[in-house]
C-alpha cells in the first residue's frame, strides 16, 4: 500500500488533516504527526529549522516502518517538503505542494516573522490566535474560523516562535524545481492571499510531472475550505504513484 505523509500548515497541528486521515485511510497509509513543538510533540530548540523538520519527519517514516511515501505539506509543511526532497529524496515517491512557494522570504517578510516570534513569546499564543493572519478566505464561515483558532491556542508560544524563525531563515527552493522527477500536485485555493495562486502556477510550470489544482474559494488551509476537490486531487496523486 501506498505510504502518505502529511505535513500541516502553520501555526497548527496534525488535526488540520483529520477529514483527509479518515478518508483515505482505505487508499493508503497515512501518516500525519504533529511538527516538534505542536500538538503535543516535544519541541527541539529555541529555532525549528526545515532541515530539522525534515529529519523528524524521516525519523517518522522509520518509527512507522515506511521506507518511501507520498509527501505532501501545506504551507510551512511545502517549505519541509523542500528540505526533505534535499536530505531525503530517495525516502519520496510523489510530492503534494499545498498552499505553499518555492522562495525564500525577502527582507521584509524575515522582519516580519522575526516580529511575530517576539510578540508570540512575549504576550502568548492569545495575541496569534486573537488576530490570526488570513488562513481562511474572506467567505469562511465563523465556525470553521473558531476551529482554527482552538488548535492555534492549543500551541505553545516556544513552538509558533521556533518555527517562525525557521521559516524566516529558509533557503530558497526555485532551483529544485526542474529538478523534481517524481508526480507531483500542486494545490492552492484561489482566494489564498498568502501563497497567491501565481505562485504555486509558476511551480506547477517548473516541476515536469506536476498537476496543478485551484480551489475555487478556499484560502491557504484549502484542504479545510475545499475538502472534497482536496480529496479528489490527494488521489489523483497517490493513483499516480500507485
Amino acid at each position: 500500500m501506498t505510504a502518505l505523509l502529511l505535513v500541516h500548515a502553520f501555526p497548527l497541528d496534525a488535526r488540520m488533516w483529520d477529514e483527509q486521515v479518515t478518508a483515505l485511510s482505505g487508499d493508503a497509509q497515512v501518516l500525519a504527526p504533529s511538527l516538534p513543538g505542536f500538538g503535543g510533540t516535544p519541541p527541539t530548540g529555541d529555532v525549528l529549522s526545515m532541515d530539522a523538520a525534515a529529519d523528524f519527519l524521516a525519523a517518522e517514516l522509520d518509527r512507522a516502518g515506511v521506507d518511501r511515501a507520498v509527501v505532501a505539506g501545506c504551507s510551512i509543511g511545502g517549505y519541509i517538503a523542500f528540505a526533505m526532497w534535499r536530505r531525503h529524496r530517495d525516502r519520496i515517491t510523489g510530492l503534494g505542494l499545498i498552499d505553499t512557494r518555492a522562495e525564500a522570504d525577502d527582507e521584509e517578510g524575515r522582519g516580519r516573522r522575526l516580529a511575530a516570534a517576539e510578540l508570540v513569546l512575549a504576550r502568548g499564543t492569545d495575541a496569534v490566535a486573537d488576530n490570526p493572519p488570513p488562513l481562511l478566505s474572506a467567505n469562511a464561515p465563523d465556525e470553521l474560523w473558531a476551529r482554527v483558532k482552538s488548535i492555534i491556542r492549543d500551541q505553545p508560544p516556544e513552538a509558533i516562535a521556533a518555527a517562525s524563525l525557521g521559516m524566516a531563515g529558509r533557503p530558497d527552493s526555485r532551483e529544485l524545481l526542474a529538478g523534481i522527477d517524481v508526480p507531483t500536485l500542486v494545490a492552492v485555493g484561489s482566494d489564498d492571499t498568502l501563497t497567491p495562486p501565481e505562485l504555486s502556477r509558476m511551480m506547477a510550470a517548473e516541476i515536469p510531472e506536476s498537476e496543478l489544482a485551484v480551489f475555487e474559494g478556499a484560502g491557504h488551509l484549502s484542504n479545510l475550505e475545499a475538502p472534497r476537490p482536496f480529496l479528489d486531487a490527494l488521489r489523483r496523486l497517490l493513483g499516480r504513484v500507485g
